[in-house]
């Protein structure tokens, strides 16, 4: 059969921040149009405009950071093209947390052994029959089932309701990975008011409406800004039901 290799810097504007010009790092893709960029670069130019970077349609007149979201596939993509940047981009990010004098998240943590435990095996040579394989991976499923997500990066929360068409909840003070989405929170709200729908609800933080894909990190980062834990979110029900 027949292949043709094609050259990196072939695709290069493909995989490349339009903001930065460098290559996609936490990729994320604006929903309105379907252009992607560094995660980081977007929130940062999002603080000041709401269009889009690249073909400068409004993402939302007011809240466009609500309309933003991570495109696994994208990042996944970028780092099986580009050799060494994944390895490079966790080691930076665990340098940064060394710096601060925090402990590095979880995600990290496991994003680094993975990549080193596949080069290793790469390096070595060495190939395992897929009856082994399929026995180490049932072992990590296993693991990471019974972990529940205690070894990320942990989040400190207070939910309280600001409506009077609500109950509170009983225990409002909840802990949770980091890695964990607003939508997480709906959900939860909704099973323990007995909601027929957690699309019934919004949550916000500081009066603003936080988007459903929001990971509880990029909450903290981008609204909550390192204040002291925890981090105090309201809930109500969505505008349109009031």
């Amino acid at each position: 059969m027949l292949t043709r290799k094609i050259k990196l810097w072939d695709i290069n504007a493909h995989i490349t921040c339009r903001l930065c010009s460098g290559y996609l790092i936490d990729a994320t893709t604006v929903t309105e149009c379907l252009h992607t960029f560094c995660r980081s670069c977007l929130v940062k130019y999002l603080e000041e405009n709401n269009t889009c970077p690249t073909c400068r349609i409004v993402i939302h007149q007011s809240h466009p950071l609500q309309y933003i979201g991570h495109d696994r596939t994208m990042q996944d993509i970028v780092y099986k093209l580009v050799p060494g940047l994944q390895e490079a981009e966790m080691r930076k990010q665990r340098e940064f947390y060394h710096k601060l004098g925090m402990e590095v998240p979880g995600d990290i943590k496991g994003e680094m052994c993975s990549a080193k435990q596949h080069l290793d095996s790469h390096r070595n040579g060495e190939t395992k029959a897929d009856d082994s394989w399929n026995k180490e991976a049932a072992e990590e499923k296993q693991e990471e089932d019974n972990d529940y997500h205690r070894s990320d990066e942990q989040v400190s929360i207070c939910l309280e309701c600001n409506s009077s068409k609500l109950r509170g909840l009983k225990r409002k003070w909840i802990r949770c990975s980091a890695q964990a989405t607003v939508l997480h929170l709906k959900k939860f709200i909704a099973k323990k008011l007995n909601l027929s729908s957690f699309n019934e609800l919004d949550i916000l933080c500081n009066e603003e409406i936080l988007g459903k894909d929001h990971t509880l990190k990029f909450v903290v980062v981008t609204r909550w800004r390192f204040k002291k834990a925890p981090l105090l979110l309201h809930y109500r029900p969505k505008m349109d039901l009031l």
